[in-house]
């Protein structure tokens, strides 16, 4: 059964037998936002991997970020020849080292580096227009959100024990509950954390050139 906002909350005080006069919503959303905060932190999901084209102008070298990143993976841009090229990241003080002058060292961009919370600066500054595309990790949306509350998120719809089992670890916490049970559900969360980590590798693997993996075949001993 996929999880909505009130079936989990009705879970959660089910399964550690306490009522809303002290797990109340607010008290549960922040346990279920902190709960799918750590898996996210914990495990990365193919589901919120994004990615965003735009095109770089001449003149200008400063990238909008994505309002919703969480990280970013790779900086691509197109070449004149049509050919893919990864930007290199650099720290600021160096793109403010080398490329003092931005506006007599133009050219191809070959760096980027972080800007403000905003932006992102790339050099040379482009000396033409070149497509760009971000490929990044995204902030999910949290099943607490009004806008998903009904209908789920990626993991409360396909990885409900990972959800509910994160949460009963935080909630057994904020209740000072058994230590028993705490480590009960410490351990069911672990053995759902991995085998997801493990699905969402597997999955990857079909995607690793788009990535830039380099894959290694794996040699199996004959039968």
């Amino acid at each position: 059964m996929a999880y909505t906002l009130d079936n989990l909350r009705t879970d959660i005080r089910n399964y550690t037998e306490v009522d809303d006069s002290v797990l109340s919503n607010t008290v549960l959303d922040t346990i279920i936002k902190n709960t799918e905060n750590k898996i996210y932190r914990e495990a990365d999901s193919d589901d919120n991997r994004f990615y965003a084209t735009s095109n770089l102008q001449s003149g200008n070298r400063y990238v909008t970020i994505p309002s919703d990143l969480r990280f970013i993976r790779y900086v691509q841009l197109k070449d004149g020849s049509g050919n893919q090229v990864f930007l290199e990241k650099k720290d600021t003080s160096y793109m403010a080292a080398f490329y003092d002058t931005p506006s007599t060292a133009s050219g191809f961009p070959k760096y980027y580096a972080n800007w403000d919370a905003n932006f992102w600066v790339v050099a040379p500054t482009p000396n033409s227009t070149f497509e760009i595309t971000l490929a990044y990790t995204k902030q999910p949306t949290s099943l607490t959100d009004s806008s998903v509350s009904s209908s789920g998120t990626y993991v409360s719809n396909k990885y409900q024990d990972l959800l509910l089992y994160g949460c009963l670890v935080e909630a057994y916490g904020y209740l000072k509950g058994p230590a028993d049970m705490l480590q009960y559900y410490m351990q069911a969360y672990q053995k759902a954390l991995q085998s997801y980590a493990i699905e969402q590798q597997g999955r990857r693997r079909r995607d690793e050139y788009q990535d830039g993996v380099i894959r290694t075949p794996l040699k199996s001993p004959s039968p």
